[in-house]
């Protein structure tokens, strides 16, 4: 999900499609992972082969990783990583006022738009260490601490309020849960990986990823923010409609 991904190659500005076919690609997922999500857990469909099952995590984490990854490497093309992290926020506290007043599943606290957020500031704050940082070294650092601290989660922990962190406590519950740790290194490890593609292709991006090979696709990575806004609402009508 972002706002907007300008690139420059070659000293034209112009968006790099590759990026937004990518992101549009896995937005679909995304809706298709949601409607087996909500046809299993609110609807009662039987769904053995999603329903806590390997694959269901491994289908989540190739969205919401793809993402994270994605929103690090945009840290290079944006104008504004502050005013993209404002942007993610007010997204963020959207979905959680709506999710806790619509009451229909846990309510969405700390969720994937809150990680992107909260990485995005701290990285436009971090930014002049973080630019000292060789890439290939940081690149290397962050996903190892990703790997490293996947876990920490996962636990409950006997004090509260530091649930963003990745420390919930032990009344924590959440719809959708990307703590910083560990999210934000997978969001920095993206963006290690851009400024380590930029070194290494200092001509800019191939022509390949400037052709839009799959409209579609990437008419939809470009609004991607606001498909994952609505989306949800649209499938919950569509099951009462269907159900009806």
């Amino acid at each position: 999900m972002e706002p907007s991904a300008p690139a420059t190659r070659g000293g034209r500005q112009g968006r790099i499609a590759f990026f937004d076919t990518l992101r549009g690609f896995t937005i679909v997922s995304m809706v298709c992972f949601h409607a087996a999500y909500d046809a299993a857990y609110l609807y009662g469909i039987d769904m053995p082969w999603f329903a806590g099952t390997l694959f269901q995590t491994i289908w989540r984490a190739s969205i919401s990783w793809v993402f994270l990854l994605l929103a690090g490497w945009m840290t290079s093309f944006s104008h504004s990583n502050l005013r993209r992290g404002a942007v993610y926020a007010a997204a963020a506290a959207a979905v959680w006022a709506a999710t806790s007043i619509a009451s229909v599943d846990t309510a969405i606290t700390f969720g994937i738009l809150f990680c992107m957020a909260a990485s995005t500031l701290l990285y436009a704050t971090a930014r002049p260490a973080l630019d000292r940082v060789p890439p290939a070294a940081g690149l290397a650092v962050f996903l190892i601490a990703f790997v490293l601290t996947l876990g920490v989660p996962q636990t409950r922990y006997a004090f509260g309020g530091l649930a963003w962190l990745g420390f919930p406590g032990p009344g924590f519950s959440s719809g959708d849960y990307y703590p910083m740790i560990p999210y934000t290194f997978l969001y920095l490890a993206g963006a290690m990986a851009a400024r380590l593609f930029g070194r290494l292709r200092a001509s800019g991006y191939p022509a390949w990823m400037e052709r839009d090979l799959i409209p579609p696709l990437t008419a939809l990575g470009k609004h991607s923010l606001i498909v994952y806004l609505v989306h949800q609402p649209l499938l919950i009508v569509l099951f009462d409609l269907l159900a009806g």
